[in-house]
């Protein structure tokens, strides 16, 4: 009898590893032996700093802003054909997870309709169909529909296609919209006769995603992108029917640390240019009616972060002027440049953050959060109350409110086993109606799963909160699988809402947490600045010490853990990975930003000149040392890595896909293990994946069947 080669590597290697004190992991864990991963030439290349201090950097080679060198794009294609190899034998695993998780969407589903004037707005998915068709009905839901954009149309025949943002005129006669075709986020602006149903010729393109109409119905405004660093650098209006060369530039930003957006005010008097850094914030406004140039409302100052709207002839401004957890004041048009005359409306509270507010002529509704958790309250002549929840952890947003003098205030609830649920609320009367909850097909029901929220202590003694599900029946015993989510970036909280892709793990027994580190504001502004520049280590350790207390308090096994992160969460994720490999058996790191040096010495980057704030500038020698102790591309070492999955789209502009690439083939030649390391290159995406909303769910059914067969889930 022939013994199988498969058993004589495996045997070979627990042999090697038991002499050196480790044990193997099981041979159906790892790749086959047979197949070989690609290897990545060397080129060395020294990344100099401005202080002189140096690094060799041997795969940069592999950047190409063109996206069309041949050896590069051989090497990833050579990446992805091994993917498709290691993974080939768990086809019929990925299949399932894929039919599980498509077949809990209503694929023939539409939003809540909104009332705006004349109409009733709503978005609708047709059976099938990847992409949505954005409508509305003229007075009456029973009216005819009138189609303004048939996204499915706009993108046959495209690998990638998104719409960006779309604004009716004040008229409602006409459509601006952005749309991107590549997926690197420079977008086309495109005007439709909504009447009609001409598409204008006038195409102008290299723009971001937003735009903003005059009351002229006419004009209409736009940003345009640096075509370098993709950032935005300046506001121009173009009439309709003009020739776009001739278009009116009326503003430029000289710093390119600040970033560009446009809004209306909700009294719809005012067109506004939104200027904010990590830190510092500025907003210039205009009149609608007859656009001029556009004044600062406040004078931009260092530190002094606001945000105004306009209704009733008067200013709200959520600001953190002495305020480090902002406060909401009113000013008037005479009073709103001079923070001393300033008028509190809701005064700092260190316990509670103010994130945001929705003007209505008869009342105010705030979006704050405190313990973690996001809730609305509400403030009118009669006082003040809270939007009440039916969880332990949860979440709340504004929905749709276009109107004004409504006394309906329209919201969205979730939580992890609440699917995403709109409801308007009456102030006066305090009724409350359900609109819609997201329907969850293939026998769905929350019942049969249990949430709990949990601190765990860190290293410092700060507590962190957790929010944890799984289904009912599970044993804490110490046996069970564990996914545990986290970004802990920008101030960007992770709320816990409902995400029905979670329910293929749930279901086989695992358990899902998503660790509230810092970084993120889930418990206010200090809780992000203890996570960023030169706190930024904390944002890694809280997230060990999560899973330290989950695996100490027996919700997971130690052996059984996977982590996963995106974008400034792969940072997270790579991190850890040199931090605290033994303690995870799977990583997952989705466009991950792992080249943090390199690429914040380099400005002709996109988001690098933006996020000194957030990072450090290397350029400084104490912030050059402290962010390469941590840089996951640096900080590798010959030592041994849990099983790891990365993804990264061709075309990201966020995160560009050299750095994911660099750091596996850095990852394959140094480490000393045997566990998979897969690099998955969508090569028509961009940061959020491939366009389309069913198209993702391949993605995610791919990285869950590799989860899963690294935690030894059946």
């Amino acid at each position: 009898m022939t013994t199988p080669l498969r058993w004589l590597t495996a045997t070979f290697l627990a042999l090697l590893l038991a002499a050196c004190g480790q044990q193997a992991p099981p041979p159906e864990t790892q790749a086959p032996a047979q197949l070989q991963p690609p290897v990545a030439a060397t080129r060395p290349h020294e990344v100099v700093a401005p202080h002189g201090a140096s690094r060799t950097d041997e795969y940069y080679w592999l950047r190409d802003d063109s996206r069309a060198n041949p050896e590069m794009l051989a090497y990833l294609n050579a990446e992805n054909a091994y993917a498709d190899a290691v993974m080939a034998p768990h086809k019929a695993l990925r299949d399932t997870l894929y039919s599980e998780l498509i077949g809990r969407i209503k694929q023939d589903d539409s939003s809540v309709p909104y009332h705006d004037k004349d109409y009733w707005y709503y978005t609708r998915f047709e059976e099938g169909r990847d992409y949505p068709v954005h409508a509305r009905k003229r007075g009456s839901l029973d009216a005819a529909e009138e189609v303004m954009l048939d996204v499915n149309a706009m993108a046959e025949g495209k690998g990638y296609f998104q719409v960006g943002n779309w604004e009716v005129s004040p008229d409602q006669t006409l459509l601006a919209w952005t749309e991107d075709a590549v997926g690197r986020r420079q977008y086309v602006l495109r005007i439709k006769n909504l009447a009609t149903g001409e598409v204008y010729s006038e195409q102008i393109a290299g723009l971001s995603e937003d735009i903003a109409w005059a009351n002229d119905n006419r004009s209409v405004f736009y940003i345009e992108n640096d075509p370098t660093t993709l950032l935005t650098t300046r506001v121009k209006q173009h009439t309709l029917g003009s020739d776009p060369t001739s278009d009116l530039l009326v503003y430029a930003e000289s710093d390119p640390s600040y970033y560009i957006s446009l809004m209306r005010t909700r009294s719809e008097r005012f067109v506004c240019i939104m200027l904010s850094s990590t830190l510092t914030s500025e907003q210039r406004c205009t009149n609608a009616d007859k656009p001029g140039a556009f004044k600062p409302l406040l004078s931009r100052q260092d530190g002094v972060e606001y945000e105004a709207d306009h209704l009733g002839g008067r200013w709200l401004i959520r600001s953190n002027w002495q305020a480090h957890n902002f406060r909401l004041v009113q000013a008037t048009a005479k009073t709103i440049a001079d923070v001393a005359q300033w008028q509190d409306v809701i005064a700092h509270n260190e316990q509670v953050f103010i994130e945001d507010f929705a003007l209505f002529d008869d009342f105010i509704a705030i979006k704050e959060r405190s313990e973690g958790l996001s809730r609305l309250r509400i403030m009118d002549d009669k006082g003040q109350n809270y939007v009440k929840a039916d969880d332990p952890a949860y979440t709340m947003a504004f929905a749709a409110n276009a109107e004004a003098n409504s006394d309906w205030l329209r919201y969205t609830y979730s939580s992890l086993t609440t699917p995403t649920t709109t409801y308007e609320l009456n102030v006066a009367s305090g009724e409350r109606r359900l609109l819609k909850q997201e329907p969850v097909l293939g026998g769905f029901d929350k019942t049969n799963y249990t949430v709990e929220r949990l601190w765990a202590p860190a290293h410092d003694g700060a507590r962190i909160p957790i929010s944890l599900v799984y289904r009912k029946g599970f044993v804490r015993d110490g046996k069970a699988a564990l996914l545990q989510y986290g970004y802990g970036s920008y101030g960007s909280s992770m709320d816990p809402r409902f995400n029905a892709s979670v329910l293929s793990l749930l279901d086989r027994g695992m358990v899902y947490a998503i660790a509230h580190i810092r970084g993120g504001q889930e418990m206010g502004r200090s809780w992000y600045e203890n996570g960023k520049l030169l706190n930024k280590k904390n944002t890694f350790t809280d997230f060990i010490d999560v899973t330290d207390y989950l695996v100490r308090n027996q919700y997971a096994a130690a052996d059984r853990v996977a982590a996963m992160g995106g974008s400034a969460g792969g940072l997270l994720m790579g991190a850890i990975a040199n931090m605290a490999p033994r303690k995870y058996r799977a990583i997952i790191a989705q466009v991950p930003f792992v080249d943090v040096v390199t690429t914040m010495l380099d400005e002709s980057i996109p988001l690098t000149t933006n996020e000194f704030d957030e990072w450090g500038n290397p350029a400084d020698p104490t912030y050059y040392q402290y962010m390469l102790s941590y840089s996951p591309y640096d900080q590798i070492k010959r030592k041994d890595y849990p099983a790891m999955f990365v993804g990264t789209g061709l075309w990201d502009s966020q995160v560009q896909y050299f750095e994911p690439a660099k750091y596996v083939a850095r990852l394959r030649a140094r480490k000393t293990d045997v566990m998979p390391l897969l690099l998955r290159t969508n090569m028509q995406a961009g940061h959020g994946g491939k366009s389309g909303r069913l198209q993702r769910y391949h993605d995610t059914a791919e990285y869950q069947a590799f989860m899963l067969w690294q935690l030894g889930v059946k």
